[in-house]
C-alpha cells in the first residue's frame, strides 16, 4: 500500500467504523466481540498455548507464554541475563526480550527450551534508516533472534511520509521472512495521537508487520488499555497487538489481554506468573527496561 491516497481512504473507512457501535456478535457462534472460539486459533503462532476469558478469575500459570520477559537497561550485565534466561527457562516464557548484544549469548542459555529470543532494532528512537534497520534484524537474526521488535520511523509518520513508513518497516518485514522471524512494530503510542495511531496500524498491516506494539518503555507512556482495544479494532482478529511498557502485575495483564492483547512485554513476568499462581512474589526479579 505505498499510495497515501489509499492510506488515507483505509484510515477514514477504520475511523468512521470505530466511531460507530462496537462490533457484532459473530454470526457463527453469536459469541461476544472477541470471544468467538474461531478467534483464538491466531493466538497459537504468537506463543500462547491456553487462554483465560472474561470470568474474572486469575489466569493459570500459562499466562508465561504470552511474556516476552524483557531487559532492555542499556547497563544490563551478563549475569543479569543469564539469570533473566534462567527464569525464563524456568517459567515458560514466550521469549527473553534483549538487547541485539545479548542475542548470541540467550541462544546460547536456551537451546531446547521452548523460550525463543526476542530482539529490539532502531530502538528506542527508530530514526535510523530502513536499510541500517533492516541489516540490524538480519544480524539478529543470523545470531540467533526468533522474534524482532522494530521502532517505526515516527517522524515519518507525523511528517505525512507514509511511503517511508511503509518502506521503513517491509524492510526490517523482508529480513524477518528471509530469516524466518516475527516482526512486531513499536509504535510509541504515547507520542501519538489517535488518529495517527490508526495510520501506523493500517501501514504495519499492509507491511505485512505480524505484531503492532505500544511502547519502547523508554518513552513518556507504555500500554493503555484503550490503545490495545484501539490497535486490536484497527488490525483485526489476525494480527498479534503487544502491549509494553507499564505492565507490572498480574492485574494489568489481565486487563491488557481483555482488551486484545495476545503478547505482553513485561519486565516483572515472574511476578506475574507467581501471582497467577497464587503466590507472594519474589523480590530482585532479573528483568527490567
Amino acid at each position: 500500500m505505498s499510495d497515501p491516497r489509499l492510506i488515507e481512504a483505509v484510515v477514514r473507512a477504520v475511523l468512521d467504523q470505530l466511531q460507530g457501535q462496537a462490533e457484532p456478535p459473530c454470526a457463527c457462534h453469536s459469541a461476544a466481540s472477541g470471544c468467538c472460539p474461531d478467534r483464538f486459533g491466531r493466538y497459537v503462532g504468537h506463543g500462547a498455548d491456553r487462554f483465560g476469558l472474561r470470568a474474572g478469575v486469575a489466569y493459570p500459570r500459562e499466562i508465561a507464554r504470552m511474556i516476552d520477559h524483557t531487559l532492555l537497561k542499556p547497563d544490563a550485565t551478563r549475569a543479569q541475563i543469564e539469570a533473566l534466561c534462567a527464569e525464563a527457562r524456568e517459567h515458560g516464557f514466550a521469549t527473553v526480550c534483549v538487547n541485539p548484544a545479548w542475542v548470541r549469548t540467550c541462544s546460547e542459555l536456551l537451546p531446547g527450551f521452548d523460550t525463543r529470543v526476542c530482539t529490539v532494532v532502531g530502538f528506542p528512537l527508530g530514526a535510523t534508516t530502513p536499510e541500517v534497520k533492516a541489516f540490524e534484524a538480519s544480524r539478529t537474526i543470523a545470531d540467533g533472534a526468533c522474534e524482532v521488535d522494530m521502532v517505526m520511523n515516527l517522524g515519518a509518520l507525523k511528517s505525512g511520509d507514509y511511503r517511508l513508513v511503509e518502506r521503513d518497516v517491509a524492510a526490517v518485514v523482508d529480513a524477518g521472512r528471509r530469516g524466518g522471524a516475527i516482526v512486531k512494530v513499536i509504535l510509541e503510542n504515547a507520542l501519538l495521537s489517535d488518529d495517527e495511531k490508526v495510520r501506523a496500524c493500517v501501514i504495519c498491516k499492509a507491511a505485512g508487520a505480524d505484531f503492532v506494539k505500544t511502547s519502547t518503555g523508554f518513552g513518556p507512556g507504555g500500554a493503555t488499555v484503550a490503545d490495545i482495544a484501539l490497535m486490536r479494532q484497527v488490525v483485526g482478529p489476525d494480527m498479534g497487538v503487544k502491549a509494553a511498557g507499564g505492565v507490572k502485575d498480574l492485574k494489568s495483564a489481565q486487563a491488557m489481554i481483555e482488551a486484545g492483547a495476545d503478547r505482553i512485554g513485561a519486565s516483572v513476568g515472574v511476578k506475574i506468573v507467581q501471582e497467577s499462581l497464587g503466590q507472594k512474589p519474589a523480590a530482585g526479579a532479573a528483568g527490567g527496561y
